[in-house]
């Protein structure tokens, strides 16, 4: 399969075997053209990403944090016929709302939105939010997928201790892929789904990073070859020797669940200063990475959502200043592309779950050069525990206490 070469680096990249050292080299060197060096939304400066999710009865669900130390100015855009989410009209650009302190990708459906209350705790013990008063107001927009019932019981959903366990796993680094987090219970066209992340350093030395968890009504998989749509946008051979999978297996596809309730939800990121319209807008153009990587999106049982967020400082780049047209569109077409890569990545990465088939294992032809992620990137996401629960809610529920 023969990796999209990025217009600027297409000579380099065509001299560079994808593994080989210089690649790497090249790759840990945030080479304008390549990856960032973990190929994660963590890349981007001023992003840490936390996961924790359950796979044990009676759960199959679980919640993605991504958090910025330092207040992001973040907008939104949504799309297909239902969502699940939190807080998004602070971010319309009309409204007088800075930042944002994290967002959340979860499981759980409009249930698990309740998880937000936890990573808003733990913010607000670290007195990180907009000052009211004598306190502070955490910003935590959220969005999560359905995957009520898909393995796990229906009434097993994410709560605030698991919004707190996650923001407490907050790291730079790799991002653990797959069956994780918000994406442990994902499906994507009747495939397994899950978390996606990848990267991608700009010519100017800018970073845009994007993280996905792929629960679809349409499907990643191309019907005429049974290839990932997304692997056409490969990098740098960041998918490891994924190949099209030899004709006998391209059998007609698994069908997606009936009724069809799905949802994928996104951030994307970059560290060049952005107003709030300017990052709607790149949350907006980032939309068509999607369509590129699943057929069909946005539909009535989706309710596709991508935030997107500035760590940058300085200046702020607005989209009707003529002079910041030529790189706002380069970091919106970075942030269409990457997320497209990070949606491959997510079904590269999943793994089956009962009897829900990952991509791998219903086209085992087109994974079997595919080489595993080295240990060192492949990033951790604690799995939930009864402990780790009891300790969160000790943490969740402390209150000032009332008056006599």
């Amino acid at each position: 399969m023969k990796p999209r070469l990025v217009a600027l680096l297409a000579g380099a990249l065509m001299l560079t075997v994808p593994g080989s050292a210089s690649a790497q080299a090249a790759t840990a060197a945030n080479t304008p053209g390549l990856p960032g060096p973990d190929n994660a939304i963590t890349d981007v400066p001023g992003i840490k990403v936390g996961q924790v999710q359950s796979a044990r009865a009676p759960y199959l669900t679980g919640t993605t944090v991504i958090y910025t130390p330092t207040m992001s100015v973040a907008g939104v855009d949504q799309r297909g016929g239902a969502p699940a989410t939190k807080e998004t009209d602070l971010l319309d650009p009309l409204n007088s709302n800075p930042g944002v302190n994290a967002v959340m990708l979860g499981g759980s459906s409009m249930y698990g939105l309740a998880a937000t209350d936890g990573v808003i705790r733990w913010l607000e013990e670290r007195g990180e939010g907009v000052r009211v008063g004598s306190g502070v107001a955490p910003i935590v927009p959220a969005a999560d997928i359905f995957d009520l019932g898909r393995g796990g019981d229906f009434k097993a959903r994410t709560t605030p201790e698991w919004g707190y366990l996650a923001a407490q796993a907050a790291k730079e680094g790799p991002v653990r892929q797959g069956v994780a987090g918000g994406g442990t219970g994902a499906r994507a066209g009747g495939l397994k789904g899950g978390v996606g992340t990848a990267s991608m350093t700009l010519s100017d030395g800018t970073v845009v990073g994007a993280i996905v968890v792929v629960n679809s009504a349409g499907s990643p998989v191309d019907p005429r070859d049974c290839s990932l749509f997304a692997a056409r946008y490969e990098v740098a051979g960041e998918f490891r020797g994924l190949e099209t999978p030899k004709a006998k297996e391209c059998r007609p596809e698994a069908k997606a669940d009936a009724p069809s309730l799905n949802t994928t939800i996104a951030v994307v990121a970059t560290n060049a200063p952005l107003e709030k319209a300017a990052a709607a807008r790149m949350a907006g153009n980032s939309q068509d990475g999607l369509a590129r990587a699943i057929s069909p999106i946005h539909t009535l049982g989706d309710g596709d959502t991508i935030f997107g967020m500035s760590t940058g400082t300085g200046t702020p780049l607005r989209v009707n200043n003529p002079a910041d047209s030529r790189r706002l569109n380069e970091i919106f077409n970075a942030a269409t592309d990457t997320l497209t890569r990070a949606t491959g990545h997510a079904m590269l990465n999943a793994t089956s779950v009962g009897t829900t088939q990952s991509y791998c294992d219903r086209y085992p032809s087109a994974c079997k050069k595919v080489k595993p992620l080295p240990q060192n990137k492949q990033g951790e996401a604690p799995e939930v525990t009864r402990d780790s629960l009891a300790a969160a809610a000790e943490k969740v529920r402390e209150v000032a206490p009332l008056p006599q």
